[in-house]
């Protein structure tokens, strides 16, 4: 049980009533954002900061899964980890990959994704080494590491919310497993 209420559409100002809604998925309210929601400038902020990492950060949509399974399988984020699971597939990522990255299995990943697994969980860790961020600024430049980095960081940060807040997964939805094959 989340230790915030959920908020509804109708419990908020006008002007912030369609951030509770999923982008992916319109006219669907979804757990997170219902439960940061009880701080309406947070959520819109939060949103802005997410959809600048999403739409900007430089990565391919994959690429971006990859940083994102990463992170909330490096913090054990469930919700997270489930959430994003749907949409990895959908950008290319099959499931013995995603089995792969939760178990920090690199084998089945080419070098340039091997390096971004690294070098995120080494973010999320606080541990990015000149090593790690040379090896993926080679693959994917400067412009792009840096999107990788705050991608990394902002799913950290998303992650640390959910669990301080203990938000659930939405009705109805059963955990998708750290190994969906």
């Amino acid at each position: 049980m989340a230790r915030v209420p959920y908020v509804t559409q109708d419990d908020l100002d006008p002007e912030y009533q369609e951030l509770v809604v999923s982008s992916l998925q319109p006219g669907k309210t979804v757990n997170v954002y219902s439960a940061i929601g009880n701080n309406q400038e947070v959520l819109r902020g939060l949103r802005e900061f997410l959809g600048a990492l999403w739409n900007h950060s430089g990565l391919t949509d994959r690429q971006r899964e990859i940083v994102i399974l990463t992170a909330a399988s490096e913090i054990g984020s469930a919700y997270e980890w489930h959430q994003h699971v749907t949409i990895a597939t959908d950008a290319g990522l099959e499931p013995a990959e995603i089995g792969a990255i939760a178990r920090d299995d690199r084998r089945a990943l080419p070098d340039e994704e091997r390096a971004l697994v690294a070098y995120t969980r080494a973010v999320v860790r606080g541990r990015v080494t000149d090593a790690l961020h040379e090896a993926v600024v080679e693959y994917v430049g400067e412009e792009t590491t840096v999107g990788a980095a705050a991608t990394a960081a902002g799913y950290l940060a998303l992650g640390r919310i959910i669990d301080a807040l203990d938000v659930d997964l939405e009705a109805g939805d059963e955990f998708v497993g750290w190994d969906p094959e």
